[in-house]
């Protein structure tokens, strides 16, 4: 398998105008990312940030219950004459919202979220807390129904990382706590529950089965690659030894029983990930299985077809790099192109984001050995991006304070400059920061996750201090859907 180290740098010579891609510095990378220091600046600083948050009550608070408030000239007023509760935004009307407290969380701290769409047609979506997950049903009218929670593995901490992923109707749950390992828990269950007397579900008796085949115990995040079978746990510390906190596999086919067949550590610390079969335009690698890897200074590709020994197609970085974070292909039946974020440029300042506002970077990965970063967008809001997955031609992205954002990006495929990339909708669930200078904050508070995949048009938004929204684009903003990409 070639190993494409330098990828890019016959376009750089060519136009370093348009192409922004440039190799990995390696004194750099091993200086301060393969060492962990920059993580754990991240780290600390949020720490910093959420100690502060705790030690004032803001986790705990008497957040209260909010019903349906339409965005009106750039407003959604949920409560009258209340600063807290009157939200910017654009094209997006707010629904519902509930604290974590009130879905049964004792810490009140909130990170990521996942849906399930039961065969009936009912939804519902995981709500991951620091003290576990707390699952909700969506009605018709956009409400959340509480049906209980799963607390954290009994042998962990609580703690704020938590990631949500969902294979068929099993969700899997990984934390950064130590032995925490991967729950598995079948989400039929929620159906036969009566909202009545929501269900605490027991750690030993109610899962299905719990993936200890981590070092520790602890994962950064679970990737689900459903079509064939499998899971991903990424950033299983410790970074020494086989693995290297890069990819760990995990054998989903008989769930009762997950295995591992084998890990991919050749580059070291993985931060997120996507894993799909290839379908796209590089025909040496048609029909294998890819994961693309968002390795803090560089986006990395592998080739898992063989998940006893896979391999790095590419290792590739970027102008303004500063701690590479996670990202999404426009189209996983044809992955010509993928767009990806950077948690630390807008706080570093650095390339791109010196401004502080967040930016949605494009890569052209038609040549798997060779991918090329042509463009960005640049966000009007002045914050820190987090999370973003793509739907129907639509990036649903979580910027920390400066909340929900859906991005059009239809137009990358004829022109991945960026130029066309607008953003159709957004909603800020963060009004704290909305006096500072730049209308916002350069801090990890704010929106973690959203999950905008239900059928039914409802996204949930899950927050850090506060809880999840449920919120609705209005139709107007609707133009990008029916198009080739998608989910």
């Amino acid at each position: 398998m070639k190993f494409s180290q330098y990828a890019g740098v016959a376009s750089l010579l060519v136009s370093t105008a348009v192409a922004k891609e440039i190799p990995q510095d390696l004194k750099r990378s091993r200086e301060l990312f393969a060492n962990g220091k920059r993580h754990m600046q991240i780290m600390e600083k949020k720490h910093a940030t959420w100690a502060a948050k705790r030690a004032a009550g803001e986790f705990t608070a008497e957040y209260p219950e909010l019903g349906f408030a339409a965005c009106v000239d750039g407003v959604a007023t949920a409560i009258e004459g209340d600063k807290m509760n009157t939200f910017k935004c654009s094209n997006v009307d707010l629904y519902h919202f509930l604290s974590h407290t009130a879905l049964g969380s004792k810490t009140g701290e909130g990170s990521s979220s996942w849906g399930w769409v039961a065969p009936s047609g009912r939804e519902f979506v995981a709500v991951a807390q620091a003290d576990g997950a707390a699952f909700v049903e969506i009605t018709k009218e956009g409400k959340m129904v509480y049906l209980g929670r799963l607390p954290q593995h009994h042998e962990a901490r609580p703690l704020i990382w938590r990631e949500l992923r969902v294979y068929t109707n099993y969700l899997l749950v990984g934390s950064e706590a130590d032995n925490h390992y991967i729950q598995v828990f079948d989400l039929r269950k929620l159906e036969d529950v009566d909202p009545k007397n929501p269900v605490v579900f027991d750690t030993k008796t109610d899962i299905t089965s719990l993936f200890r085949g981590l070092p520790v115990g602890r994962t950064h995040n679970v990737v689900v690659d459903e079509g064939n079978k499998y899971a991903v746990s990424v950033g299983a510390v410790p970074r020494s030894g086989k693995c290297k906190a890069g990819l760990i596999f995990i054998d989903l086919t008989d769930i009762t029983n997950p295995t591992s067949p084998g890990c991919a550590g050749e580059d070291g610390y993985v931060h997120d990930a996507q894993c799909l079969s290839y379908k796209g335009p590089d025909t040496r690698y048609q029909d294998r299985t890819i994961c693309y890897g968002y390795n803090e200074d560089t986006l990395t590709i592998y080739d898992v077809t063989d998940r006893t020994n896979a391999t790095v197609i590419s290792r590739t970085s970027y102008e303004g790099a500063s701690y590479t974070h996670q990202g999404w292909v426009l189209d996983k039946s044809w992955q010509d192109y993928l767009i990806m974020d950077d948690e630390y440029d807008e706080y570093n300042h650095a390339g791109p984001a010196k401004s502080g506002h967040p930016i949605t970077y494009i890569w052209d990965i038609k040549d798997l050995q060779n991918p090329k970063q042509t463009g960005y967008f640049r966000s009007p809001h002045f914050g820190i991006d987090h999370n973003q997955y793509i739907h129907d031609g639509h990036v649903y992205q979580s910027n920390y304070g400066t909340g929900f954002h859906v991005l059009d990006i239809t137009s990358i495929p004829k022109d991945p400059s960026g130029a066309g990339v607008h953003e159709v909708a957004f909603f800020d669930i963060y009004p704290e920061d909305d006096d500072e200078p730049e209308g916002g904050s350069l801090d990890f508070v704010g929106s973690w996750s959203s999950y905008a995949m239900l059928p039914s048009g409802f996204i949930l938004i899950n927050t850090i201090e506060r809880g999840p929204f449920i919120v609705k684009l209005q139709k107007q903003a609707i133009r990008a859907r029916g198009t080739r990409l998608g989910w």
